[in-house]
C-alpha cells in the first residue's frame, strides 16, 4: 500500500558542478526542460552559495511557534503551535522554486574533488549525487556507504543522462520527505485524516496526474489541498469526512439554512465552500447554491466526500508566480554560471 500525502510540495532547483564547460553545456542540452537546474564551473564559489543561510535550510520550522495563549503557566511544558494558514501562503513566495534540493558534482576536478566537495556540505540537507568514472567506482561506493554522498552515477554508462534524471527526481522526493517529517508527525495527531489515508493518497496522485499538478499546499478552513499546474492554474481539492459533513449540517441548521441546503448536506450530495465565512454556512449566503459543489466519494480508511473547485477565492488573494515562469526566467538569465 502506498503512502499518504505530504503537507506541501513544490519544484526545487538542482545545482550541477563540473569544471568542464563543454561537459556542462552538453549535459544541459540533454536534461529534461521541465527540470529547474543551474550549472556551475567553480566548486569553491558553489560551496559558499550552497552553505549560505540564504540557500536555505529546510522550511518546516517556519510553520511552528510556541503557543502564546495557553492556560498553563508552568515553563516545564511548551505548547507548539502549527500555523496551518502559513502552509498554503507559501504559494505566494516567489522565491520558493529557487531553493536547491540536490547537488550533482563531478568527482574529478582539480580545484577540489567531488568527495571533498560533498564532505564540506555535511550539515546541509541537500541530496548529493556524485558523477564518477569507472576507475573511481570503488571510491564512490565507499563514499555512499559512509554517508558522504546519497547516490552516484557512472559517466560512461550509455544511459547516464536518463539515470541521472531518475536519480535527481528520487533525491528531490527524499529531500522533501526529510524536511517535512516534523510537520507530518504533528499532523498525524490532528483531524486531517485524509493525509495519512493510503487509499485517498492513491486518489490524490491520480488527480495530480490528470491535472498535471506540479505543486500543492495543505489548507484549512475549509480542509483541502491547493493544487497548481505549471502555468499557475489553481484548483482547490475540498475534502470532508463524515464528521466534517455533520459539522457542516449542524452549523447550517443552527443558522436557519434553507431546507433544500440541509437536505443536500444530510444526503452527502454536495461539498460546501462558504469561503466568505471560513468554509461554514452563515445567514449571509442568500445565493447558497453558488457556494456548493457536487460531491464525489472515496471509501478509504474513512469515507470522504471531495470536490474539485476552480475558484479558490478566500485562499488566493494575489497572483501566483508559476513554475513555468520560473523556468522561463532561468532560460532568459542563463542557467550556466561560472560563479554564483
Amino acid at each position: 500500500m502506498s503512502r499518504g500525502i505530504r503537507p506541501f510540495y513544490f519544484p526545487t532547483t538542482v545545482a550541477i558542478v563540473d569544471d568542464s564547460p563543454d561537459f556542462l553545456a552538453n549535459l544541459s542540452l540533454n536534461l529534461d526542460p521541465m527540470l529547474a537546474f543551474r550549472v556551475f564551473d567553480s566548486p569553491s564559489a558553489t560551496l559558499a552559495a550552497l552553505n549560505s543561510e540564504q540557500a536555505g535550510a529546510p522550511g518546516s520550522e517556519r510553520f511552528f511557534s510556541v503557543y502564546q495563549h495557553r492556560e498553563e503557566h508552568s515553563f516545564d511544558h511548551h505548547v507548539i503551535d502549527l500555523n496551518m494558514a502559513r502552509i498554503h501562503r507559501e504559494v505566494f513566495n516567489d522565491k520558493r522554486f529557487e531553493r536547491y534540493s540536490v547537488v550533482v558534482v563531478d568527482y574529478d576536478m582539480p580545484e577540489i574533488d567531488g568527495l571533498e566537495f560533498c564532505r564540506r556540505l555535511e550539515h546541509n540537507p541537500l541530496r548529493k549525487v556524485l558523477l564518477t568514472g569507472k576507475a573511481d567506482e570503488k571510491l564512490a561506493v565507499q563514499a555512499f556507504n559512509e554517508g558522504i554522498i546519497d547516490r552516484f552515477v557512472l559517466k560512461q554508462d550509455p544511459s547516464a543522462t536518463t539515470l541521472l534524471q531518475e536519480t535527481i527526481r528520487e533525491m528531490q522526493e527524499d529531500y522533501f520527505e526529510d524536511i517535512e517529517r516534523t510537520m507530518e508527525d504533528a499532523l498525524n495527531i490532528g483531524p486531517l485524516h485524509f493525509l495519512r489515508d493510503p487509499f485517498f493518497g492513491e486518489l490524490f496522485r491520480k488527480i495530480c496526474a490528470d491535472l498535471k499538478i506540479v505543486e500543492f499546499y495543505l489548507c484549512s478552513s475549509p480542509d483541502g489541498i491547493l493544487l497548481l499546474d505549471g502555468d499557475g492554474k489553481v484548483t482547490l481539492l475540498l475534502v470532508c469526512n463524515d464528521e466534517a459533513m455533520r459539522m457542516h449540517y449542524e452549523v447550517a441548521f443552527d443558522n436557519a439554512a434553507p431546507a433544500a441546503l440541509l437536505d443536500e448536506l444530510i444526503k452527502g450530495n454536495i461539498v460546501p465552500y462558504f469561503w466568505r465565512s471560513r468554509g461554514l454556512y452563515s445567514r449571509q449566503y442568500f445565493d447558497w447554491r453558488s457556494y456548493i459543489h457536487p460531491a464525489q466519494e472515496c471509501n478509504g480508511l474513512q469515507r470522504y466526500r471531495y470536490a474539485l473547485v476552480n475558484d479558490a477565492r478566500g485562499l488566493l488573494l494575489s497572483p501566483v508566480f508559476s513554475y513555468h515562469a520560473y523556468l522561463k526566467q532561468l532560460d532568459e538569465t542563463g542557467r550556466n554560471r561560472s560563479g554564483v
